[in-house]
């Protein structure tokens, strides 16, 4: 049974067929990811099995579902026409046109989420529904779930908690001649120790001397040694809502310019942190983390955007780049993340959680963000 309240599930409907009206589009369809989830409060996994939501204004939603799964759909405190179908593939499409038909939608426009919708189920879709036209909405789905209530902002809170603790449960492990990936491996042991549930956001990032300089970088067999920069970036998952964390370390005692980047990274958090709020653009946070930077010397060494959204998905709308001029509006999530990465050397991120309140920001995560030395 979904922990979404029928009430909100109800409510996230109403402004999804507004926004559909408001677009001019007939309907909706999902396959399995984060806005079927939010919008029915259902999890599938994508799979050779097609799962798809078809939403239309004033109906109720129509699923087509595997028939092993066809418990998920039962029980449920709002209105759902539910379609499953057997093992044999060639009788899928039935499934399709009956939910097609009892949502009233053969023709228009259908929204999709281009960057999740797969062909195997746009191929069903196109068959049954010949006379309609397939756009991609993902800006107009993407802020409907932009702005997080209560209950969405209490898991994220609770997500950052929980990370946290892990990490400081994971700091025994941390030492010189232990390996990135041991390290990664401890993490995650100790996320779902305390609480994260098993499908974290992402596989922690561990990246030691040379590899920090990577913000990307992926946990390896290298060993911890004297005088490397660490940056651990990772993340836990309450209620399908997630924490996406980085602090960076020094092994032992670090070169200066190691002490001054992360000093500069530090200042240019502080600032973004400071300056973001209500009517504020993203790009302006953006540019006053940037700003920072590239005042001490190192802006060719900041090489991405200053954060993301956060929420259900690891990056999601609303984007902190230079040129984004949407404004910050209460109830949004992001993350504030300025890094320098010297080539072939190390590097520096620090990042933090935030949410857009009615007066100023609330950071989720707190952390030190020093340069904590490990011994």
């Amino acid at each position: 049974m979904s922990s979404i309240s029928a009430e909100t599930l109800l409510k996230r409907h109403q402004k999804l067929s507004e926004t559909l009206k408001a677009g001019g589009f007939a309907g909706a369809v999902f396959n399995p990811g984060p806005s079927l989830v939010y919008f029915t409060g259902m999890h599938f996994h994508l799979s050779e099995r097609p799962v798809v939501l078809l939403f239309a204004p004033g109906q109720a939603p129509a699923l087509v579902l595997p028939e092993l799964e066809a418990l998920k759909a039962q029980g449920l405190e709002y209105e759902l026409n539910a379609f499953p179908y057997p093992e044999d593939p060639s009788l899928w499409g039935a499934a399709f046109e009956k939910a097609v038909a009892a949502v009233g939608l053969s023709s228009g426009r259908m929204a999709i989420e281009a960057r999740s919708m797969r062909y195997l189920e746009l191929g069903f879709l196109q068959d049954v529904m010949p006379e309609v036209k397939f756009v991609t909405a993902e800006e107009s789905i993407a802020k409907i779930r932009m702005y997080k209530d209560a209950e969405e902002v209490a898991a994220m809170r609770k997500a950052a908690q929980v990370a946290q603790e892990a990490l400081q449960a994971t700091m025994p492990a941390i030492k010189v001649g232990a390996s990135e990936r041991e390290i990664a491996n401890e993490l995650t042991i100790q996320l779902l120790k305390h609480g994260s549930e098993p499908e974290i956001p992402f596989s922690p990032i561990v990246a030691s001397g040379p590899n920090s300089a990577n913000p990307h970088a992926f946990p390896t067999d290298r060993k911890l040694q004297e005088g490397d920069l660490l940056i651990i970036d990772w993340g836990a998952s309450i209620e399908g809502y997630f924490s996406d964390i980085t602090r960076t370390f020094a092994i032992g005692e670090v070169e200066e310019e190691y002490k001054r980047i992360h000093e500069v990274t530090l200042m240019a958090n502080t600032a973004a942190r400071e300056i973001a709020g209500p009517g504020i653009t993203c790009g302006a946070v953006d540019r006053e983390a940037r700003d920072v930077i590239e005042d001490n010397g190192y802006g060719e060494y900041f090489t991405h955007r200053t954060g993301h959204g956060l929420g259900m998905e690891g990056h999601e709308d609303p984007y902190i780049r230079s040129d984004n001029t949407l404004p910050l509006e209460t109830g949004m999530t992001f993350t504030i993340e300025p890094g320098i990465y010297l080539p072939g050397r190390g590097g520096v991120r620090i990042e933090d959680d935030v949410l857009v309140t009615e007066d100023g920001l609330e950071s989720f995560t707190d952390l030190p963000r020093e340069l904590i030395t490990i011994n």
